[in-house]
């Protein structure tokens, strides 16, 4: 059964939705200043520094625990459907994700769409993992992956991204519920509909059409994760709500992997809803989820 505090979560879904239904002609800019609310729900995790960066020419920000590992790194993507959250929404969450593993994270400020549609996003990305392995001087065993949502198809793109330009690979990454983009065709759009508070077929076509543009192809390997070429990379941990519209996306993501020969780790919440790792702090299965991340990526990072 939920607890309490993920309802909290539903509800405030809910509310966001009611209000885009009640403006169905709400603009961009106020949809994010809308989303831009996501990490209220989420505690302070506390004893982290946060300091803005400049990665290779984007905008970012790093989480740094107090007495963490600084020369092990999560690069992280944050969610919104590629058009709306930030590093400052998503701040919180990353912080507590970085402080459970117990290193620095990277959490990316890259373009939004429809300003910076496909393949925006994850050359931002890409160039800011270029930026740590280049300027900050790490290895790319060292760091991880990890986002939500859009951000945790980022996740995985960006590491396709960066093998198309010849760069090492990370040593691991966990998209936590990872969207397919403009893609509605999972079953679960249809049988959690009903549970899933936030993510709709309406939701997904309105974000995706701005993320794709005009001309875009929303089967493209580097835009939609259900497409990506598994081949080679390194092991994924995916976690999803068993609430959700966007739990096939997870089991079909897991499923082209293993196909792939890529250890994959696939955790089902029961009942949550998207992304409920950003109740951390306030909802035991929050902080279950993120223990769970911190003690598989670990001794992946050389820190078990």
């Amino acid at each position: 059964m939920a607890s309490r505090e993920s309802d909290d979560l539903k509800n405030l879904y809910k509310g966001w939705v009611d209000a885009m239904t009640a403006n169905p002609d709400m603009s961009v800019e106020e949809l994010r200043r809308l989303f831009g609310h996501w990490g209220d729900v989420t505690a302070e995790p506390g004893g982290v520094d946060y300091i803005e960066v400049d990665a290779g020419g984007v905008p970012a920000m790093w989480a740094i625990p107090k007495g963490c590992a600084t020369d092990r790194v999560l690069l992280c993507s944050h969610g919104g459907g590629y058009v709306v959250g930030s590093m400052y929404s998503h701040r919180k969450l990353f912080a507590h994700i970085a402080k459970a593993v117990g290193c620095r994270a990277l959490i990316v400020h890259y373009g939004l769409a429809p300003e910076n549609p496909h393949p925006g996003p994850v050359n931002d990305m890409v160039r800011a993992y270029r930026w740590l392995l280049t300027s900050e001087g790490l290895k790319p065993e060292h760091v991880a992956l990890t986002g939500d949502s859009a951000g945790g198809a980022l996740a995985l793109t960006t590491i396709a991204g960066a093998r198309e330009q010849g760069l090492p690979l990370p040593v691991a990454t966990m998209p936590m519920s990872p969207w397919a983009g403009l893609d509605t065709s999972g079953a679960t759009y249809d049988s959690n509909g009903h549970r899933d508070a936030l993510v709709s077929r309406e939701t997904t076509t309105a974000l995706g059409s701005l993320f794709i543009g005009e001309n875009g192809d929303p089967k493209h390997p580097l835009a939609n994760p259900l497409y990506t070429d598994y081949r080679g990379f390194p092991p994924i941990y995916i976690q999803v709500g068993e609430a959700e519209t966007l739990l096939d996306d997870s089991r079909r993501i897991a499923e082209s992997a293993k196909q792939a020969g890529v250890e994959v780790r696939l955790d089902l919440f029961p009942d949550m809803q998207h992304v409920f790792e950003f109740m951390a702090g306030h909802a035991p299965e929050a902080d279950d989820a993120i223990a769970r991340m911190a003690e598989w990526v670990r001794p992946r990072l050389g820190l078990a």
